[in-house]
């Protein structure tokens, strides 16, 4: 028998980079592929996560003997009229406090520029901008749209896919594992029925659970801020909420222009105070909200989250921010289900 060239451990190495860079590689091309296709790919996903999200007031309605299409238009109906009322009260409580906002946080840029310079002029001028940089920002999520225009109508066109293709989701989720198992090989059809359910499970944990902490973080961050008499409670709320969608860096921006509001309209002493709210509010949720409430759900490490989001928002801005990290749950389950089939064939070995 011929002596090999490399020894075992090289051999090895050499394996495992293969299999990285094919991973890396299709990991790329799908991207790449997502990327091109995005006005196609983005209502799928969302229409995924509405589904995660609203899948069990479905179930109850069908449990209730309501026919499944009936049930899904009216899961549907209940998802416009939410999103709806909800993008309401947000709009109207940012374009009613919007200009209280701003000015406090030129005040608090101004006051920041008398005792630190150069980095208090720096805040003033982001206040003093902050419609523009906002459209800016707003421009690269877009990503190949020019005029606001086109920008209104694709976001409109996209809306109304995503709830048509989650009233077929809801109303045809009993097929699923039938839809599986014919495009799977037959020997992989129970491991590719699993690791979807399993992907299902994680990201509709993540959404009731993120839904339900930003609630909680909203209405607790908007009830300090009212008792502590801070301009634009409601409006500052109201970003939470919305911020909430993007862990840690979301919720560290949104209670940032809180206490800064808090600093410049009301002095430094209720500053302190709204940022002890703030963080008190933190705590609460990282300690005590998401063990409880998405200890059921797969965990991922602070960094994990943070590092998907980054890539996101390189691929597709907001949008891409938002839906980073759901889609990272899905993978984290769907690694979980692989290492659970088998972890009990590797424990044998040994």
């Amino acid at each position: 028998m011929p002596t090999p060239l490399l020894p075992e451990p090289v051999r090895r190495l050499a394996a495992w980079c293969v299999v990285l860079l094919l991973v890396a590689g299709v990991t790329a091309v799908g991207v790449w592929l997502c990327v091109i296709f995005k006005t196609a790919v983005t209502p799928v996903l969302l229409a995924l996560l509405g589904t995660a999200l609203l899948g069990p007031l479905y179930r109850r309605l069908v449990r209730l003997k309501v026919h499944r299409s009936l049930a899904a238009a009216l899961t549907c109906l209940a998802v416009v009229a939410v999103v709806g009322g909800a993008a309401y009260v947000v709009v109207s409580a940012l374009v009613q406090t919007g200009d209280e906002i701003v000015a406090s946080l030129k005040r608090a840029g101004q006051d920041l520029a008398e005792h630190f310079g150069a980095a208090g002029t720096s805040l003033q001028d982001l206040a003093g901008n902050a419609k523009q940089l906002l459209s800016k920002f707003g421009g690269t999520a877009a990503s190949g749209v020019i005029t606001g225009l086109s920008v209104v109508g694709e976001v409109i066109a996209m809306a109304i896919l995503a709830l048509l293709l989650m009233f077929f989701f809801l109303r045809d989720s009993d097929r699923a594992s039938a839809a599986l198992r014919s495009l799977a090989p037959h020997s992989t059809g129970d491991t590719v029925e699993a690791m979807a359910r399993r992907a299902y499970r994680a990201v509709e944990g993540f959404m009731r659970g993120t839904t339900f902490i930003a609630a909680i973080d909203a209405v607790c961050i908007t009830v300090g801020l009212l008792v502590l008499r801070v301009p634009g409670a409601f409006g500052l709320g109201a970003l939470v909420f919305v911020g909430a969608y993007i862990p840690y860096l979301g919720a560290f921006i949104s209670g940032a222009v809180a206490v800064l509001v808090a600093f410049a309209d009301r002095g430094w002493v209720i500053g302190l105070w709204a940022l002890g709210v703030v963080l008190a509010v933190q705590v609460l949720e990282g300690h005590v909200l998401q063990p409880l409430i998405q200890s059921r759900t797969v965990q991922m490490h602070p960094a994990v989250v943070m590092l998907a989001i980054t890539a996101g928002a390189s691929v597709a801005g907001i949008l891409g921010m938002l839906l980073a990290v759901p889609l990272t749950a899905a993978a984290f389950g769907v690694v979980s289900e692989l290492r659970g089939r088998h972890a009990p064939a590797d424990t044998g070995r040994t």
